[in-house]
């Protein structure tokens, strides 16, 4: 790996489509476990 080379983080618009998904997963799961516990209660 050269100096010169570039870094290998990723542009802008990358990294906060990557950070929507992280919350839409996180979102995602949260209501997988209400709906389970829903499901459980009736």
């Amino acid at each position: 790996m050269l100096w010169s080379d570039p870094d290998n983080e990723p542009p802008e618009d990358l990294r906060d489509m990557q950070d929507m998904l992280r919350r839409l997963g996180v979102l995602m799961a949260l209501a997988m476990v209400l709906a389970m516990i829903v499901i459980g209660v009736r």
